[in-house]
C-alpha cells in the first residue's frame, strides 16, 4: 500500500537502519544520503520517509511531504555550498527515464557543468 514500508525496496530499507547509507541529512519526514554511484561531485539523494514509487504519486497522496522533500533537497545545496555554481534537482519517473528504485526521490547534482538537455 503506497506509504507503508516496502520490504523489497532499498529506500524503505535504508529509512528503517537496515541498509547503511552516507546520511547527510535527516528531518522528521525525509531523509538525504549520498548517491553510491554520483554522477557528479555533488550527487545526493532526498526521499521521504514514506513510500510512494514516484514524485507525482507522492504529490498527489502527500503534497506537504512532497513540499518537505524539495525544501530538504534547497538545505542540501546550502550545506553542500553549491547554491552559487549551480544545481540541478532532478525526479526521475519510470525505468525510461532511469528511476531504478522505485521510491519518490530527488537527486541534487552539482560540481560540475550540467549541460541542458540532460542526456
Amino acid at each position: 500500500m503506497a506509504g507503508e514500508p516496502q520490504a523489497d525496496c532499498l529506500f524503505c530499507r535504508i529509512v528503517a537502519g537496515e541498509v547503511p547509507a552516507t546520511v547527510v541529512r535527516e528531518s522528521a519526514t525525509t531523509v538525504a544520503f549520498r548517491d553510491i554511484n554520483p554522477q557528479a561531485p555533488t550527487h545526493v539523494l532526498v526521499i521521504p520517509k514514506v513510500h510512494h514509487p514516484d514524485a507525482a504519486s507522492l504529490a498527489a497522496a502527500e503534497p506537504e511531504i512532497a513540499a518537505d522533500v524539495l525544501r530538504e533537497a534547497g538545505q542540501v545545496v546550502l550545506d553542500e555550498k553549491v547554491e552559487d555554481s549551480g544545481y540541478r534537482i532532478v525526479f526521475n519517473t519510470g525505468a525510461g527515464a532511469g528511476q531504478t528504485v522505485f521510491h519518490a526521490h530527488a537527486h541534487v547534482l552539482a560540481g560540475r557543468g550540467l549541460t541542458w538537455p540532460p542526456g
